[in-house]
């Protein structure tokens, strides 16, 4: 059987070693392709249900992983009995596209410090839908330079469907993120556009974190031309973890993070908020766990315009919101805000009572109004604080990926 072919350029054709006897599972050959694999190789896998019971590993750069379609060739791991991963990946300028991984013990497909990284077509999932016990990240890249995921499938990830981690220059477009606890998640990572994205029947459809621990923060993100609608699914994400403390009904989370855009999105029908802006401080995860020096926890510089917003706040996941709608009644008005912020802000900042310019959470979205909860002191006084958020913000650069990434296969 013929596993890997071609190369770069003017490479030589290249053979995989001779097929195993008939009788021998398929995925010993995969593993062999994936062992011996050199720099320029194309693995093809054919069309078909591949069962794999122990994780894939390739240490190669400059490899491609080629199947026959997002829905006709599938790794199944579904009687996994080692490894922490589906396919692990330690290498630089990889491509993986069209193909279908499945039911993996651990994350579906983690890639792991390498540069130039093209996610096309790929799809991870867990055919029990949401659970728990299911795997924590579908597509993961970390620490990753200069990563492209387009036109992929993410599905029943019990911490995140499409997940960046600790990562520069990146790039998620055109896919889909569905009964996921989060749908999208860009966390701890510097340089990201978010675009032409359907998150729905999440927990939460896009979330923009950075984690207190890490040595990286992540700033400038760009979130537009998404549908990010619907993202209702009861929060099953496994105890302690960041994502179980996600309130049941977010359409875009900002959680301690900076310079982060939202513009021309289809938000609505989540539960909860369209958008939430909060701090470290409102979030159960950070409770016990260490900051970094020099970790800034109060999200600033946010640009949130010219969305499409729908209905929001039906079914109020956080019993302080509960609250603070009673609170306010009829100041409400007919429609729950379409932005929540929890209210915390660094008071070393502060000019004359309020955030520099430079550093303010901005809506410019029509009639949407902004609910301060006031966390800060216990939701005291929840208001409705629509006018101290009438400003703008620069608009942020695209992000842009090396040439021969944005290249589609042939």
């Amino acid at each position: 059987m013929l596993l890997a072919i071609g190369g770069c350029g003017k490479a030589p054709v290249v053979m995989a070693p001779a097929a195993p006897a008939a009788s021998e599972p398929y995925e010993n050959q995969l593993r062999l392709a994936l062992e011996q694999a050199k720099p320029g190789d194309v693995i093809t896998i054919p069309a078909g249900r591949h069962d794999v019971s122990r994780s894939l590993v390739l240490n190669t750069n400059g490899v491609t992983i080629r199947g026959a379609g997002i829905d006709e060739t599938v790794l199944s791991f579904k009687d996994q009995i080692a490894g922490a991963e589906g396919l692990l990946v330690n290498a630089s300028d990889f491509t993986i596209e069209n193909l279908a991984i499945e039911d993996t013990k651990g994350d579906a497909l983690k890639i792991n410090e390498g540069k130039n990284i093209v996610i096309r077509k790929v799809r991870t999932e867990w055919t029990r839908g949401p659970a728990t016990e299911n795997g924590a990240y579908g597509i993961y890249p970390v620490k990753t330079e200069n990563t492209l995921i387009e036109d992929s499938v993410a599905i029943a990830a019990s911490d995140a469907g499409i997940y960046v981690g600790q990562s520069k220059n990146v790039v998620v477009r055109n896919s889909r993120a569905e009964n996921n606890v989060a749908g999208i998640e860009i966390e701890n990572t510097v340089g990201a556009d978010v675009y032409g994205n359907l998150a729905t029947h999440n927990t939460g459809g896009v979330l923009v974190f950075n984690m207190p621990d890490l040595p990286v923060s992540g700033h400038t993100t760009r979130i537009f031309k998404n549908k990010i609608v619907a993202n209702n699914t009861k929060n099953f994400g496994a105890p302690g973890s960041a994502v179980a403390g996600v309130p049941t009904g977010a359409g875009v989370v900002i959680n301690s993070n900076d310079q982060v855009e939202v513009f021309d999105n289809d938000i609505g029908d989540n539960d909860t908020a369209n958008v939430l802006v909060s701090s470290l401080f409102s979030a159960v995860y950070t409770r016990d766990r260490p900051r970094a020096e020099g970790f800034d926890p109060y999200p600033e510089t946010i640009f949130i315009y010219d969305n499409r917003f729908g209905a929001s706040g039906n079914a109020l996941d956080r019993p302080a919101l509960v609250k603070a709608k009673a609170a306010l009644g009829a100041a409400l008005g007919a429609r729950w805000p379409d932005v929540i912020w929890d209210g915390y802000v660094d008071s070393a900042k502060l000019v004359k009572g309020k955030l520099p310019p430079e550093l303010a959470i901005c809506v410019a979205n029509g009639d949407a109004a902004v609910l301060n909860a006031d966390t800060e002191h216990d939701n005291a006084k929840p208001r409705i604080d629509t006018a101290n958020h009438r400003c703008t913000q620069p608009k942020l650069p695209a992000i842009e990926l090396p040439q021969g990434l944005l290249a589609k296969a042939e």
